[in-house]
């Protein structure tokens, strides 16, 4: 495989366990029970944090 498709697929993978991790810390620390707002709040902040992961990703790779 290539560097540059392993890179790729390995950035994808961090964003994958990120949004995961993500909404599995959010759904212990917010209080039960869960409201449909509160399942919202944990989806957008994990797209939120994974987003910032890959600008951050894409930012620091290098040119072309």
């Amino acid at each position: 495989m290539e560097k540059r498709t392993s890179r790729w697929l390995t950035l994808g993978g961090g964003i994958a366990v990120l949004f995961v991790a993500t909404i599995a810390i959010l759904l212990k620390i917010i209080p039960q029970p869960h409201r449909n707002l509160d399942y919202l709040v944990i989806g957008a902040v994990a797209t939120f944090l994974s987003m910032i992961l890959l600008w951050i990703a894409l930012m620091n790779a290098p040119k072309e």
